[in-house]
């Protein structure tokens, strides 16, 4: 199960009643420029930005035996580093959906290849009162055309 431990829930429950509170998820496999993009983005519109990353055997069930690329240790501490994100927590199934759920964000952010309606989570968020903003990707930047390159 993809629980939140009660330190990480505490600084999210304070967040909530304190700041705007954002949520995106992914692989984050091998940061690039378009997932900084993407952070910088988000970050205009929230406080306080939580990424979501798929565990590495998340990541293999939904990208294939080959990925992850990095490990989501070194995914993790990549993202940490970044100063528009505030806290990574990694989830073990398919989706983010349990997390989303227990963090109950304001905003939940994702990009613009994604649909409002196929957006894990959406429903929830914009039932409690929060939106989804969709982020502009940046063309032809992904990790899988960054792989194909090489």
């Amino acid at each position: 199960m993809d629980k939140i431990n009660i330190k990480h829930l505490s600084i999210i429950q304070k967040w909530n009643e304190n700041y705007k509170l954002g949520v995106t998820n992914g692989c984050f496999d091998l940061l690039h420029k378009g997932h900084l993009h993407s952070l910088k983005s988000a970050k205009r519109y929230c406080d306080k930005l939580v990424v979501l990353i798929n565990s590495d055997k998340s990541v293999k069930k939904n990208k294939g035996r080959l990925r992850p690329i990095e490990n989501q240790i070194l995914r993790k501490k990549k993202l940490l580093k970044n100063k528009n994100v505030d806290m990574v927590l990694v989830f073990n199934s398919l989706t983010p959906f349990k997390m989303i759920k227990q963090i109950k964000p304001q905003i939940l952010f994702k990009g613009s290849d994604y649909k409002k309606k196929k957006i894990i989570g959406s429903d929830f968020v914009i039932k409690n009162g929060g939106k989804v903003k969709i982020l502009q990707n940046v063309k032809g930047i992904s990790t899988t055309s960054i792989i194909n390159k090489k």
